[in-house]
């Protein structure tokens, strides 16, 4: 008997078992009686409060609410709980984890380069996207004949799912004659002027924040300078804008 005691395998196992036995007793006599003990109580909803609020109504009600993961959701605003498990209402014990789900707000694309494409494979890299062909300005170029030259917005651009992509096409050389002007950094009432003496007019204006640049600010065009028009022809603008603008103002003349 007392050799197979010595033997390294049995002592092994008498340990292991020991430490059962230890965490048994444990689990029976301390372990679950305090958890049976412990208090019960509803959980609260959360959804629709931001992260901070909704972390501290969870702590004050004895929770241990936990950020599990964020999602896209255009019915809520960015930073918004959406999700929570345990449910609203459900019955837990203090200290319970309370999982929670995120709004990322309304889900973003990255724009594509359509720069070198025909119409139908910039429609359908769009559509793929969960974005649209917008307008499509044919412009003489020198640019081979039906191919895509110029695009209303960059290369990865983040644009919301629904939006929409203008695009330039070229008609070959010859059948423009005016150049468009640059008219990035000049003022709106100076790219105004500028077109007119081209015999060019504004077309739609497209308003965007800025922090850096004066109000009324020429951002951006649309075709861009080099490009061929024809007399009376417009040029689109992104112009920086004051709080009480809008969005996009259609010129008079658009």
């Amino acid at each position: 008997m007392k050799n197979i005691l010595h033997k390294p395998i049995v002592k092994k196992l008498l340990i292991a078992f020991i430490i059962f036995v230890v965490f048994l007793v444990l689990m029976n006599d301390v372990v679950m009686p305090w958890y049976v003990s412990s208090p019960e109580l509803k959980v609260p909803s959360v959804i629709g409060m931001n992260e901070a609020n909704a972390l501290k109504t969870l702590k004050d009600a004895n929770l241990y609410p936990v950020i599990s993961d964020t999602t896209f959701d255009e019915q809520y605003p960015k930073g918004t709980i959406i999700y929570q498990t345990p449910s609203t209402s459900d019955i837990v014990k203090e200290g319970r984890r309370i999982y929670l789900f995120i709004s990322g707000g309304e889900p973003v694309v990255s724009v594509p380069g359509l720069k070198g494409k025909s119409l139908r494979d910039a429609k359908f890299a769009l559509e793929r996207l969960g974005l649209y062909l917008g307008r499509v300005d044919s412009i003489a170029s020198s640019n081979p004949k039906d191919m895509i030259f110029d695009q209303q917005y960059a290369e990865g651009t983040p644009l919301k799912k629904g939006d929409s992509v203008g695009v330039s096409l070229s008609l070959g050389e010859g059948i423009g004659t005016i150049t468009v002007p640059n008219l990035i950094g000049k003022s709106l009432s100076e790219a105004e002027t500028i077109l007119a003496d081209s015999s060019l007019k504004v077309g739609k204006i497209n308003y965007q924040k800025s922090f850096s640049l004066l109000p009324n600010t020429v951002l951006d065009q649309y075709p861009s300078k080099g490009n061929k028009l024809n007399p009376g022809d417009s040029v689109d603008l992104f112009v920086t804008k004051n709080e009480d603008q809008g969005n996009n103002k259609p010129n008079k003349g658009y």
